[in-house]
């Protein structure tokens, strides 16, 4: 080979040497960078996706603190804050703060407010129904497990106007148990419990304000005892001079 062929060979190597040389300075690609960049990739994926958590005990949490601060003393912040979710998770699983409080109430009176379904449904006539009634909302209104009261009993009694529609809600649940009592001493007065000329309607509202004072009450204090004394007193008001057989507790 000529010597003008060996100085072409040597500048063509040149030449290529030149143009990968940027590859051998290229910063190599370690695994705790993959690991960045994979964590990275995955924080994309989860950004914007609702947080998943247990609805039921959501609500129970949610209960309580509607329970203990009525519902325009409850922030969506203290709401998220008891339930431990973002605001877009709550917003994604029960709607607006009003849509949430409906969901509580239902939720309430499926479980800690099962008082007067469970006594109507259990006890074997209507004047046993309304003593257990009575009696039990007395204990569990002054009871250390729970705020004090019933939270139906007690919730939003005024408002502001643009929380009247909420208010409106609650009425209707406090309106539902007195139907309820009515339509049981309807039929009382069908099966001879109730004398024909009782007023079932008048009947069903004394016992429904009972158990809204005996609510009252207990939020300004009165305990066990005394929220006792009031039933066993609205008891003595049974229609046919019906006296209760009060058992000690």
């Amino acid at each position: 080979m000529s010597n003008n062929s060996i100085t072409n060979a040597r500048k063509k190597g040149v030449a290529l040497k030149k143009r990968k040389a940027p590859l051998i300075h290229q910063s190599p690609i370690t695994p705790s960078t993959r690991r960045r960049l994979a964590q990275g990739r995955h924080s994309v994926r989860r950004r914007g996706r609702p947080r998943e958590f247990d609805q039921e005990e959501a609500l129970d949490r949610a209960v309580e603190l509607f329970w203990r601060q009525g519902y325009e003393g409850t922030s969506i912040a203290d709401l998220r804050k008891a339930i431990g979710v973002s605001a877009p998770s709550l917003y994604a699983a029960f709607g607006s703060k009003e849509e949430l409080y409906g969901r509580v109430l239902e939720h309430y009176l499926a479980g800690l407010g099962r008082t007067l379904t469970d006594a109507l449904r259990e006890e074997v006539d209507t004047y046993s129904a309304v003593k257990r009634f009575l009696f039990e909302s007395a204990r569990k209104f002054a009871g250390p497990k729970t705020p004090r009261g019933c939270l139906i009993s007690c919730a939003i009694p005024t408002c502001a106007p643009e929380n009247r529609a909420v208010a409106d809600i609650v009425a209707g649940k406090r309106m539902g148990s007195v139907h309820t009592l009515r339509s049981r001493f309807k039929e009382a007065v069908k099966t001879g419990e109730l004398p024909r000329d009782t007023d079932t309607e008048q009947l069903a509202r004394f016992y429904g304000a009972i158990i809204q004072g005996m609510s009252i009450q207990a939020l300004d204090g009165a305990g066990a005892k005394a929220l006792r004394g009031i039933a066993e007193t609205a008891l003595q008001a049974w229609p046919g001079g019906t006296r209760p057989k009060l058992v000690p507790q």
